[in-house]
């Protein structure tokens, strides 16, 4: 499977952003899906996942409440929406489908997934 991120931009703080990830060579109902991010000089850090048919999220702490992960597997396109954003917010982002395609699992380490998107900025000012 291929993976295409978009949507990323700059923003002001307390601002939103909606991210795209459209998958290409397989259909997105084939894996389990996730968002991570790395920001400079950090490793890459998990955001959300979602099984395969949507039915089971997950979230990191630090944007609990905030973002809400979502897909759309009859489009091919998965979705990070992004409400009140941070300073610290501020990365590059990657979507990710696993490595072992659906098994309704989560997974939240990098490890567990085997195909990434190209990955879009996000920047968030004060």
């Amino acid at each position: 499977v291929q993976l295409q991120a978009s949507g990323g931009g700059l923003v002001q703080a307390g601002g939103s952003l909606r991210l795209s990830c459209a998958a290409s060579g397989r259909t997105l109902s084939s894996y389990d899906m996730g968002w991570f991010r790395q920001a400079p000089g950090k490793e890459r850090e998990f955001v959300a996942a979602i099984i395969w048919s949507g039915g089971s999220t997950t979230y990191a702490d630090s944007v609990k409440g905030r973002f809400t992960i979502s897909r759309n597997n009859a489009k091919n396109t998965l979705y990070l929406q992004m409400n009140s954003l941070k300073p610290e917010d501020t990365a590059v982002y990657y979507c990710a489908a696993s490595r072992w395609g659906r098994l309704g699992v989560i997974g939240t380490g990098p490890y567990e997934y085997g195909y990434w998107g190209q990955g879009t900025q996000v920047t968030v000012y004060s």
